[in-house]
């Protein structure tokens, strides 16, 4: 399963998908790599295995055959190791596509989401094939790009002053400056009635 292809089909880009359709590519993607994640942890194993026998093993040619099968192994590890990155990487720009399709699809916007633009789509693809990029990273460099598409889709659909008012509430109770839940509650709601009375005065 190639992401790529997506990212650049013509007849049914990755921005205009449903989250249904979303949905369905990131359970094929888990799939693939849970698949790839059981045959490493299985060759792991084996190498595992193979080095006890070798250790045993007092025979020169037979530890020299189980030497050369060690190395197979771990080439094999290698190659499922990258597939298991590309895989990682694509799960994740799917994942991050579907919740902003579903956040979309409640605001009521029900068009194409102008998230990245074509160039960008391209810039991922090859940032998924690079082995020298790992999931991390990744998706460190994917939100960038989502977040700078989705500021440009959604205009003036950001939080006002009262509401990132409430936001900050809430981070200082998930960080514990504030146990009290109906303390927060008081003052997000004194917050946001003050930030609606200013006009007024």
């Amino acid at each position: 399963m190639a992401l790529l292809d997506w990212l650049t089909k013509r007849n049914k880009p990755l921005s205009r998908m449903t989250r249904s359709e979303l949905r369905r590519q990131e359970l094929l993607l888990e799939k693939d790599r849970n698949q790839l994640l059981n045959k490493i942890t299985k060759i792991a194993k084996q190498k595992q295995e193979l080095f006890a026998r070798g250790k045993e093993e007092k025979i020169p040619e037979v530890r020299r055959e189980l030497a050369r099968e060690f190395e197979l192994k771990t080439t094999e590890q290698l190659m499922l190791s990258r597939q298991l990155n590309i895989r990682s990487k694509e799960m994740i720009t799917v994942s991050r596509l579907r919740m902003m399709r579903e956040n979309a699809d409640r605001a009521g916007t029900n068009k194409q989401l102008g998230l990245i633009s074509e160039a960008d789509m391209l810039r991922l693809g090859k940032m998924i094939e690079s082995d020298a990029i790992r999931s991390e990273v990744y998706q460190e460099r994917l939100d960038e790009i989502l977040r700078m598409g989705q500021e440009v889709d959604e205009g003036g659909a950001s939080l006002s002053d009262a509401g990132q008012d409430v936001m900050n509430i809430w981070e200082r109770m998930d960080t514990g400056a504030i146990t009290d839940e109906n303390e927060a509650f008081e003052e997000a709601d004194r917050t946001v009635r003050q930030r609606h009375a200013a006009p007024e005065e």
